[in-house]
């Protein structure tokens, strides 16, 4: 009896023995855990946006020019300074005139007709605009009157806005446009009447004064020294600095995902952010050099300001400025990083930590702004998911936080 429970437990001793070794050997052999940066999925606000740099620009620019031939007297204006409709720029004295043949005269009357006719066309655009921004306004005063009462909704109370804003910038324009073909007309019976001969007999004028057609500002200098000016010949360039607008480049594929009325943001250029609206996606591409040398397709998209203009009064002409067009935000989003996603079976995924171990999990994945995607289902507020996931990380593997 003594021998068999010897035998025993030699035998038991050497199973444990046994055990214990191949214990150890499955620890030292097991893989070692992978590496890994861990993220939080978390709630919290979220824009898809498309970032571009844009420049300002003055939306309606006048070039003025010569109306005759002549020696033209040195601008004393320096760019910025203010003008006001009628006011005189310069003076040219024109150069001794040739006698108008009856040909001539008739062409040169023939102009004074078309602009007078000009003049009017514009009138009536001018009074239609006008009308315009009648309706609008009044439109937008009583929604704005019904907004208390709640049968307005904000959406429609920004589009009354939007548009009564738009309408008043057209009605300027047109107003501009008015003024620029008055003063054509004055051009074109300048030079009816400027001759060596006139038709009543009466003295040539012996000096011509250019004034500015519209109220506004210097914007560029064509021509600042005195000297022979040809009719027609640019001489100065002037506009009204308040009614700005901003021109981006974007690229076509980014442009193909805006559309007049999408809201934009303007920022980088040294004062508080500003609201803007697209006011025209250009349907003409243009071909561009990056920085790197790289050619890109390029489109033309013009933003209209919505901020008040005491916010953006030291905006000029040709001014930097970055826009950007929101295409889709949230308030309140589910969102992990963009690079805790991968492909898989049709869909995405992400590694999802449960103790020290990463499994797959499949994820419903919505808007994305290139750092971080919102997730529709599949994960819930809290969850720990893997950054950057190595292509060694397997379903189920152990981990290690870095």
């Amino acid at each position: 009896m003594a021998v068999r429970n010897h035998i025993t437990g030699k035998r038991l001793f050497w199973s444990l023995m046994a055990a214990l070794t191949v214990v150890t050997f499955a620890f030292i052999l097991r893989p070692e855990p992978v590496w890994v940066d861990l993220s939080t999925a978390q709630r919290g606000p979220l824009e898809v946006t498309v970032r571009e740099e844009g420049k300002t620009r003055v939306k309606d620019r006048y070039l003025v020019s010569s109306p005759v031939t002549g020696f033209v007297h040195r601008l004393e204006l320096d760019v910025g300074d203010t003008v006001i409709p009628g006011e005189l720029l310069t003076l040219i004295d024109p150069m001794p005139a040739s006698i108008l043949d009856a040909r001539s005269r008739a062409e040169a009357e023939a102009r004074v007709a078309a602009a007078r006719s000009s003049l009017q066309s514009i009138r009536q655009k001018a009074a239609a605009a006008e009308a315009d921004a009648d309706f609008s306004q009044q439109e937008y005063q009583r929604l704005l009157a019904l907004r208390p009462s709640s049968f307005v909704s904000d959406e429609q109370l920004q589009q009354a806005r939007t548009t009564a804003a738009r309408a008043q910038a057209i009605l300027r324009s047109a107003r501009f446009d008015e003024e620029v073909a008055s003063h054509e007309l004055a051009a074109a019976q300048t030079r009816l009447q400027v001759s060596s001969a006139t038709a009543n007999g009466g003295k040539p004028a012996e000096r011509v004064a250019v004034r500015s057609p519209i109220h506004g500002a210097v914007l560029g200098l064509v021509r600042k020294s005195e000297g022979i000016v040809q009719a027609g010949e640019p001489l100065l360039e002037l506009g009204d600095p308040g009614t700005l607008e901003v021109v981006v480049d974007v690229l076509s594929f980014d442009a193909v995902k805006l559309e007049p009325g999408l809201a934009t943001r303007l920022t980088g250029w040294g004062g508080p952010t500003l609201n803007a609206v697209i006011r025209r996606v250009e349907p003409v591409g243009f071909q561009d050099v990056s920085a790197l040398g790289v050619e890109e397709q390029r489109v033309k998209v013009i933003a209209d300001m919505l901020s008040p203009h005491e916010h953006w009064q030291l905006l000029g002409d040709g001014y930097r400025v970055d826009a950007e067009f929101i295409l889709w935000q949230a308030e309140d989003a589910l969102q992990v990083p963009a690079s805790a996603l991968f492909r898989h079976n049709n869909g995405y995924a992400v590694f999802k930590v449960t103790g020290d171990r990463a499994n797959i999990q499949p994820v419903e994945a919505g808007h994305g702004n290139g750092l971080s995607t919102v997730i529709l289902s599949g994960l819930d507020e809290g969850d720990r998911v893997v950054r950057h996931p190595e292509r060694g990380l397997n379903d189920g593997d152990r981990i290690r936080v870095r």
